[in-house]
């Protein structure tokens, strides 16, 4: 098995709960935006705790980068992350699967879901080819989103949240057929999906129903 000991270069939090790890890249180590690897933490007892996690930064950068959302109270890999910084060393293995971007389309993201997406609008942004592409982001609050700013920035108005719970006390709102419905457009070449398992079931069951080829649905492999 693949396997390659690193470096953590820099964590921040770029949400309450959301963690950005930078990275040393080792000699040689490549994937394509939407990708994933295995990881674990390479302290004592940790070394075999593997977690799948999607590259966010790009092939082309010098470094490394994960954004993890951290999971508390249940003693989970995330949960040590938390106790991971600078100067302490992550294990990576072999690059597989996860979303490859096929062509223009409509993003439907929930929560942490969107970080395969943020590589690929990266690598879209970079390569001029953002036109054209929504993203449909749903989180439970506004302090949720990860990096707002940036999508705001490469997408403008084709990057929308849906907020089930606002802290303003508004009414909440859901991605449903609806939604779908009024974003999918003759531009809609392929519509990806990543989320937990009963959101991305949900998203596609609506996409089936609103006519949309089921080889036109990208989720993660």
């Amino acid at each position: 098995m693949e396997k390659h000991i690193v470096k953590v270069l820099k964590t921040e939090f770029v949400t309450h709960n959301v963690k950005r790890f930078t990275l040393e890249k080792p000699a040689g180590y490549s994937f394509i935006s939407g990708q994933a690897t295995d990881v674990s933490i390479n302290k004592p007892g940790l070394e075999d705790e593997l977690r799948p996690f999607t590259f966010t930064c790009l092939n082309s950068d010098d470094h490394l980068e994960f954004t993890i959302k951290i999971y508390k109270g249940h003693n989970g890999i995330t949960e040590k992350l938390l106790d991971v910084n600078a100067g302490d060393e992550l294990i990576l293995h072999e690059v597989f699967g996860a979303i490859n971007y096929q062509g223009t389309g409509l993003f439907v993201a929930g929560g942490a879901g969107l970080t395969p997406f943020i590589s690929i609008l990266r690598q879209l942004k970079k390569e001029g080819k953002l036109e054209g592409n929504i993203l449909l982001f749903a989180n439970h609050t506004e302090d949720d989103i990860i990096v707002k700013d940036e999508l705001d920035e490469m997408l403008g108005k084709n990057h929308i949240d849906f907020i089930a719970e606002p802290l303003s006390g508004e009414k909440g709102r859901h991605i449903n057929k609806e939604v779908l419905k009024q974003y999918l457009n003759p531009e809609t070449r392929y519509c990806y999906i990543c989320g937990p398992d009963e959101f991305v079931s949900q998203m596609k069951t609506c996409l089936l129903e609103l006519g949309v080829a089921e080889d036109r649905i990208v989720i993660e492999q």
